[in-house]
């Protein structure tokens, strides 16, 4: 009952916060300007530059998941690089984090939407509260080796979560492994990506680097993927 509790006190600060926060400054800290990305690939260039190829990240721990573990720490940057982080990233109150991709050959800036975590952060303390009573996690279906469907009425779902894809937007379901990993099901996505680039969607390769080409967001909370009969499928872990 205190768990209940709790987490509705959460959801309800988290609601007053969204409404007193002013709607201009919103939509300002909400769009991912190609130039604050620019701004901010040319401050990670010049300090790699003047810093012997060091990257300015924050440390993470060495099994973080791919597209989350190169965050950009702004406070390496600001102010000698840049005069401050920009007004969309997460540290100025927006809705984006600001990762690196390829970083050992081509430091590439890109953007976490920070929108799906919360989405994610909800069904993991349902899920927790349903495991103190039931040990696991209500499992549905079997998608895949070890990757699971959830049965959300048994969590208190009315209507089924999803993740807003920043690809498409299309509603992305929610996946979870047998360490009650909670995941985003990109395959949609991935699927319009392998038909635009089938010559190298390669079987046994993964495929979600395909999605990096003509966005500026990762696939944060991805599990990694490739491609059979031409259709995108979960890697074997």
């Amino acid at each position: 009952m205190k768990k209940w509790i709790m987490i509705c006190c959460v959801l309800l600060v988290s609601l007053l916060s969204g409404c007193m926060y002013p709607d201009s400054k919103i939509a300002q800290n909400s769009v991912p300007y190609k130039d604050q990305l620019q701004a901010v690939q040319s401050a990670v260039n010049q300090f790699r530059e003047a810093n012997g190829g060091l990257l300015p990240i924050k440390t993470k721990e060495m099994d973080t998941p791919i597209y989350q573990k190169y965050l950009v720490d702004f406070t390496k940057l600001a102010p000698h690089y840049m005069a401050e982080p920009p007004g969309n990233a997460f540290e100025s109150g927006g809705i984006y984090q600001y990762v690196l991709v390829d970083p050992e050959t081509n430091p590439t800036v890109k953007l976490i939407d920070l929108r799906v975590t919360e989405v994610i952060r909800d069904l993991k303390l349902r899920i927790q509260m349903y495991r103190d009573k039931n040990q696991y996690p209500p499992f549905e279906k079997e998608l895949a080796a070890g990757v699971y469907t959830l049965n959300y009425k048994e969590l208190g779902y009315q209507e089924e979560p999803h993740a807003v894809s920043p690809y498409s937007g299309e509603n992305l379901p929610l996946v979870i492994d047998g360490k009650a990993e909670i995941y985003i099901d990109y395959r949609v996505d991935l699927y319009q990506a392998v038909k635009k680039y089938s010559n190298e969607a390669k079987e046994g390769k993964d495929i979600r680097p395909l999605l990096l080409k003509d966005a500026p967001f990762v696939p944060a909370y991805s599990l990694p993927y490739t491609v059979k009969n031409g259709e995108p499928v979960f890697m074997a872990q």
